[in-house]
């Protein structure tokens, strides 16, 4: 099923979103041996404000969250920014239709999350990102792929695992379609 939100539900997702994304990936972070690269739990929470509130929101929010972490550190880097808007959109679309919000989530809602977790960041990752630094920054093919490897290989771990369990128990806490029962 596709749930619509109102335009304010949308504007406030983004917004807490981005925060969230912007507060783990500058605080959160987990460097590594590869240069401006670390280990990142913010695709987790991003995944599931795309899967909960659609590709908009995870567009939005991933690409406003990075740049929000670019400003105060790095420098806008914007084709990071925006392959971190096009992993919010990729696994938003892929999981449009779902029944989380009515407390369905079984294995083959799962393994869908996942694929469209790992779909997302490959596009990303492995390609947005090391591209958009080769032809807009004129960045080493080989570092920039690495880059790109590293950041696909570690969120894709850290966001299948998180967004899953976050999911898993979000629709546990919603009451199933057709559960309750009158009373005579």
């Amino acid at each position: 099923m596709i749930r619509s939100h109102s335009p304010v539900t949308q504007v406030v997702a983004i917004g807490i979103g981005a925060a969230l994304f912007f507060v783990l990936g500058r605080f959160a972070a987990i460097p590594t041996p590869i240069p401006n690269t670390s280990i990142n739990i913010q695709y987790a929470i991003l995944a599931v404000f795309a899967v909960l509130y659609g590709p908009l929101v995870g567009a939005l929010a991933g690409f406003i969250g990075h740049l929000l972490i670019d400003v105060t550190g790095y420098g806008i880097w914007i084709s990071w920014e925006l392959a971190s808007g096009v992993f919010g959109l990729v696994v938003g679309v892929l999981m449009l239709k779902h029944a989380i919000a009515d407390g369905e989530f079984g294995k083959p809602l799962a393994i869908r999350l996942n694929l469209s977790i790992l779909l997302a960041n490959a596009v990303a990752w492995l390609l947005i990102a090391p591209l958009g630094d080769v032809l807009i920054y004129s960045e080493p093919a080989n570092k920039v792929w690495a880059q790109g490897a590293l950041a696909f290989v570690a969120n894709s771990v850290t966001a299948c695992v998180l967004a899953t369990i976050i999911v898993s128990v979000y629709a546990r806490t919603r009451t199933r379609s057709g559960s309750l029962s009158r009373d005579q």
